[in-house]
């Protein structure tokens, strides 16, 4: 079976590039941006890798007015935000489906504000596609790895956490995120001048950082639970200025929702090891 076309925006040049690495090919090698390392520990967990697969949107973030005196979060930029990862995560999965994939694994997400367009940037997902093997020793009877939508899974996991997190009994599901674009708002002059000189808190930019991040935090245990997750392990919260100027940052929430394998769930104790020269 090759990949013939797609309405996800996949180039042409990508689906040729699929089907000469779908197993079974005379050509199929795999690609991999894993260190040796993680490739080594990804394969000691049962799974091989298929191929590099990436996405990628080019997106116009436009701009929102609003009242610069109060904080308030600015909705159609976090939409922006949003959506442009979803439609750069959303093709890279594509490309993983085409290979037959289980799972993608190390996957990053990058932003690029590029210089041709004011307001102009690029999107991209890219990560390592995997298959399990036929008999995987960690996973139960008539276990499916693909999670509850019928698609790949998708881990920002290392290959080290990936392969403790199948050692313990867990399987990855997806990774989930939240964004949430905050204006902070301006001091009055005379609050700027009585803050002057005085160890004092700033109770209306503690508001706003907290209300921010309990946002982005709240969206990406949303997507955790339409994924039937049990939990989201890996979670880092992330404050990205972008160029929006002092008083406005994306609050960006990501993690890797995953669900039991099995009921226990036992972890390989740590063993020192010696080095035998100087």
């Amino acid at each position: 079976m090759t990949v013939e076309t797609t309405d996800l925006g996949i180039p042409e040049d990508a689906i040729k590039r699929l089907n000469t690495m779908r197993p079974g090919q005379a050509s199929s090698l795999f690609t991999s941006d894993l260190s040796v390392n993680e490739f080594l520990l990804v394969r000691e967990a049962g799974f091989r890798p298929l191929g590099l697969v990436l996405g990628s949107s080019i997106y116009h973030v436009g701009i929102q007015f609003g009242r610069w005196s109060k904080n308030q979060e600015l909705t159609t930029l976090s939409a922006a935000m949003y959506h442009a990862r979803e439609l750069a995560m959303t093709r890279m999965e594509a490309e993983a489906q085409a290979l037959g994939a289980d799972g993608i694994v190390g996957v990053r997400l990058e932003i690029e504000f590029k210089e041709f367009g004011e307001n102009m940037a690029e999107f991209i997902a890219v990560g390592t596609a995997v298959k399990a093997d036929e008999s995987h020793p960690l996973a139960p009877p008539g276990h499916s790895w693909l999670n509850n939508k019928g698609q790949p899974f998708t881990s920002d996991l290392s290959g080290q956490d990936f392969w403790t997190l199948l050692q313990a009994g867990y399987a990855p599901l997806g990774m989930t995120m939240g964004s949430c674009v905050y204006h902070i708002a301006h001091q009055r002059f005379w609050q700027a001048l009585g803050n002057a000189g005085q160890n004092v808190e700033i109770p209306q930019f503690t508001e706003a950082l907290y209300d921010a991040r309990e946002l982005a935090m709240s969206r990406m245990q949303d997507e955790a639970e339409a994924l039937a997750a049990e939990g989201i392990v890996g979670v880092q919260m992330l404050s990205l200025p972008h160029r929006w100027g002092g008083h406005t940052t994306e609050f960006f929430a990501i993690g890797t929702a995953v669900r039991p394998l099995r009921a226990d769930h036992i972890i390989a104790k740590p063993t020192l090891v010696l080095p035998l020269t100087d």
